[in-house]
Order: C-alpha cells, then sequence, then structure tokens
C-alpha cells in the first residue's frame, strides 16, 4: 500500500488557467490537464531555473517525486504544443504560499500573504476582487500550511 499523498507547496495560484491554439473552437479540442503541482515544478525549473533540488526544497517535497511532477508537466505541455490540444491548470493537493487579487473594476492585480483579508483594491479601493485562490478552493487553509 502506498504512502498517502501530501499537500505540496505552490507560490501563488495561476492567474491564466486554460490555454487552446488560435482559430480552433474550444469544445472540440482533446483536453490536457496540468495539476497545480505540476504547474508550479514547470514554473520552478524552466521558467526559474531551479535544479531539481532547489525546487523540491522549495515545494517542500522529495527530489524523486520533484522529478515525476516536472517529466509529467513537460510531456503534457509538449502534447498541448505539438498537437494542438486544450491545455487545462487544475487540481491536485496543493497550498499556496501568497495569493493575487485582481480588481473587476479597475484591472489592478496584486499579490498578498493568507494573514492579510483584502476586501478592497489598493488602487480604486472598489470592493470588486477576484480571488485567484479561492477560485482552487483555497484560503485560510494556505495561512496555516504555506
Amino acid at each position: 500500500m502506498s504512502r498517502p499523498k501530501s499537500n505540496r507547496i505552490v507560490h501563488e495560484p495561476p492567474v491564466y488557467t486554460a490555454f487552446k491554439p488560435i482559430g480552433v473552437r474550444g469544445p472540440g479540442l482533446v483536453q490536457v490537464l496540468l495539476s497545480l503541482d505540476e504547474f508550479e515544478a514547470f514554473r520552478l525549473a524552466d521558467q526559474l531555473g531551479f535544479s531539481h533540488a532547489e525546487a523540491a526544497e522549495e515545494m517542500e517535497i522529495s527530489r524523486p517525486t520533484f522529478t515525476r511532477l516536472i517529466e509529467g508537466a513537460r510531456g503534457k505541455v509538449a502534447d498541448f504544443i505539438i498537437n494542438g490540444k486544450f491545455l487545462k491548470i487544475e487540481g491536485g493537493r496543493v497550498h499556496f504560499r501568497k495569493n493575487i487579487f485582481q480588481c473587476r473594476d479597475c484591472g489592478h492585480m496584486f499579490k498578498c500573504d493568507f494573514k492579510n483579508e483584502m476586501t478592497h483594491c489598493p488602487m480604486c479601493h472598489s470592493s470588486s476582487l477576484i480571488n485567484h485562490a479561492g477560485g482552487f478552493g483555497h484560503g485560510k487553509c494556505c495561512e496555516f500550511k504555506g
């Protein structure tokens, strides 16, 4: 019997969660699902250039687990690009370190930690905010885990 999977640490939620080829209608495309932890592995290794050991430490997982995540993520991103599929980022057992909010009125995006309750935009003071971590079902749980 395998060990239960623990939650992985993701720096912040992705702002964009769905991608498709231009000029092709989405409903007819085959979907590729990239989990949030695979997204984070891809970000750390291929955008920020972290070594596997550094990235595993950042995500609070073992190096072999990180290697499995990054290999899976790279395969899915390659499948999306080469075969023209629909890529969607969702799911996975994660906690976020930071959150991203976006004001619906002025479009301003800002980051904060989970200890600070954001109720208004710092630019226009609107209370109409998009909570990106909340879109993944996260909030107070991440204050204690991330």
